[in-house]
């Protein structure tokens, strides 16, 4: 098959699509062998994170942190780690989204992209695929193929967490992980390598990384930060 899940997706077979995904997932995760792939360790989320301040907000927003700003982001970060390394850890893709996934007419959906595989976090997958850069779903939606997940994954004797509040959780921090590293990936990607194809995907990976902050009062100053940053103040 040649067509990706980003050029199908529609309504009436999303529930389906991602249906198959959760389940290729959820076979992939149970095949983890811990040792057979690098950790997706502390200093490596660290370093996608970093490119945030580096790309983002230097180089593309042009500002500078104050040291009281500086201290808030850097205190983010550290939650972020603490959270995201005591999930459960298990095989990683790293880039599970609709470009690619390509949908098959059987033993769907085909997975490519396979080289940056890592031993991490179980919810790193699961918000590539449904807090996807280039697709955008009802919170309602994503809400209910959420826990359609995490069912199976229980059923199936994944370690996910046995609250389905606290798993929840686990998937937003861990998103708020990516949507950083995003911005200053697609940010790197224009300023350094002269790509703007990733600019206009920006705003819907902000607004995923300011709803999250939102619903977290750890991650209000963070919120508070990023909307100052954003409003040129």
């Amino acid at each position: 098959g040649n067509d990706t899940y980003l050029s199908q997706l529609k309504r009436e077979n999303a529930k389906a699509l991602y249906g198959d995904a959760c389940q290729a997932l959820i076979k992939m995760q149970l095949a983890t062998q811990p040792n057979a792939l690098p950790p997706y360790d502390s200093a490596l989320l660290m370093r996608e994170l970093q490119l945030f301040p580096e790309w983002y907000i230097a180089k593309h927003l042009g500002k500078t942190l104050t040291a009281e700003q500086k201290a808030v982001m850097d205190k983010t970060f550290a939650l972020l780690l603490d959270n995201i390394l005591h999930q459960p850890q298990v095989t990683v893709h790293r880039d599970y989204h609709s470009r690619n996934l390509m949908v098959t007419s059987e033993n769907n959906p085909g997975i490519l992209d396979f080289q940056d595989a890592v031993i991490g976090a179980i919810t790193y997958d699961l918000v590539s695929l449904f807090k996807d850069a280039y697709i955008r779903w009802d919170e309602e939606d994503l809400m209910d193929w959420v826990v359609r997940y995490w069912q199976s994954a229980k059923k199936a004797g994944l370690p996910v967490n046995e609250d389905f509040g606290e798993f929840y959780k686990d998937f937003e921090w861990m998103g708020v992980q990516r949507h950083i590293k995003v911005l200053g990936i697609f940010a790197r990607l224009y300023h350094r390598d002269g790509k703007d194809g990733y600019l206009k995907d920006m705003p819907l990976v902000m607004q995923y990384l300011q709803a999250a902050c939102e619903r977290y009062v750890e991650l209000r100053p963070f919120l508070k930060l990023l909307l100052t940053l954003e409003n040129g103040a």
